[in-house]
């Protein structure tokens, strides 16, 4: 199984994971957010991305001063001056969020941050099931889903509507 915990596999993957490798290691986005214990998350590392999928960073962030995880961002400038920057506050599964939206070259860049490890958060464990997932089902599954998000579907959805799971968000982490 490829070792999500380091963006090292994304060297070795398909064009766009070595794109997304150049340019994350270009800005030091990993470097830059250690203190929050980054990973990547989403489509683009398990390979069913599409034209306009962003580059999930999940990190831990004490909410209770996300003013300084927001100051120690620009501190490092980790985003480029020049760049809009959406910042929001939210709620997920009743859990206080902040989530940051940019772009870094040609890929949008999400980074999510809640109070508790990334690898505990839901986007990390969603991708690791639809990871063994993908493995498991083969390449004409992985097309399926493919095809699904270029008709706008969203990624958990997808696998429901192929997997006939009732609630996808709940049904993919059991």
């Amino acid at each position: 199984m490829t070792d999500f915990m380091q963006i090292d596999y994304l060297k070795n993957g398909n064009e766009r994971q070595k794109r997304a490798f150049e340019v994350l290691t270009k800005y030091k986005v990993f470097e830059k957010l250690s203190n929050y214990s980054p990973l990547l998350a989403g489509t683009i590392p398990i390979e069913i991305d599409i034209a306009g999928s962003d580059l999930d960073i999940i990190c831990e962030v004490d909410l209770r001063s996300k003013e300084d995880f927001l100051e120690e961002l620009s501190l490092y400038e980790l985003i480029p001056r020049e760049t809009d920057v959406k910042v929001e506050n939210i709620m997920v599964n009743g859990e206080a969020s902040i989530v940051l939206n940019f772009m870094l070259e040609e890929f949008p860049i999400e980074i999510f941050g809640q109070n508790k490890p990334a690898r505990e958060q839901n986007a990390y464990r969603h991708m690791i099931a639809e990871y063994r997932i993908l493995q498991e089902k083969g390449e004409e599954f992985k097309k399926k889903i493919i095809e699904l998000k270029k008709q706008g579907i969203k990624t958990e959805p997808a696998f429901g509507m192929l997997m006939n799971l009732e609630n996808p968000y709940e049904d993919l982490l059991k």
